[in-house]
């Protein structure tokens, strides 16, 4: 049975908010009304999402707001805009943003639930193949056994470790937003996750000491940074 497909429904009209959330839980979605941009930026933060549509002008956080919180985050989730302004700027702002799409009230339900599908199948399709092996100093990380390789000595991780050092790979000296790896992992960006996901990058810091070129590193108030002098290889999983 596939999945069903997480929205976050921001719209503070709550009139019509209800109506979008019953129509598109009608059409299969999963779909969770806010009516405000701080409501709709904490349940973000805390959930998975496959697709934000949000209203441009809302109480205490207005959507384009809200979206640039949204893509500092998370830079691929799709994101829809409603507003009642066609003016150009207004669009083009919204694009700026990161916006895959824009409709302009009033608007029919139905083009939304296809604009909405049409931008979920491409994001689908333009999905990068997994990575199977990362090749970092003088390390060789499998992620599908969860082994960290250096030389003849390995080291078999947890779940946990393997996911948050993928991450880091991922991200290689570049920076990993905490709040992306709390909600990639622990789902939940509370205090206690987050003293645990410190715990882990201590552990991943000892594995990794047998090559002195290789640090993470805290970016404060932002969140760790895994330093790669001669930059990493990723192998895509075959097929």
């Amino acid at each position: 049975m596939e999945t069903k497909q997480n929205i976050l429904l921001c719209e503070d009209d709550e009139s019509l908010g209800m109506l979008l959330r019953d129509y598109l839980q009608a059409k299969g979605y999963n779909a969770e009304l806010y009516l405000d941009g701080e409501a709709g930026s904490r349940a973000f933060m805390k959930g998975h999402f496959d697709m934000c549509v949000l209203d441009v002008m809302m109480p205490k956080k207005d959507g384009f707001t809200l979206a640039q919180e949204i893509r500092q985050v998370n830079d691929e989730v799709p994101i829809i805009f409603l507003t009642a302004k066609n003016l150009k700027e207004d669009i083009f702002e919204g694009f700026k943003i990161g916006a895959d799409d824009y409709l302009t009230k009033p608007f029919s339900m139905d083009e939304l639930v296809y604009r909405m599908e049409a931008i979920l199948r491409r994001v689908k399709s333009n999905k990068a193949p997994a990575v199977s092996m990362y090749k970092l100093g003088k390390f060789d990380f499998d992620t599908q056994r969860q082994i960290l390789s250096c030389g003849s000595e390995q080291v078999k991780l947890t779940t946990k470790e393997s996911e948050l050092l993928g991450l880091l790979c991922a991200h290689a000296n570049d920076v990993l937003l905490r709040e992306l790896a709390l909600k990639s992992i622990w789902i939940d960006d509370n205090y206690f996750n987050a003293r645990s996901m410190d715990v882990y990058i201590t552990k991943l810091r000892k594995h990794l000491r047998a090559d002195p070129s290789i640090e993470i590193n805290n970016v404060h108030g932002k969140g760790y940074k895994l330093i790669v002098p001669d930059g990493i290889t990723a192998i895509e999983e075959t097929k």
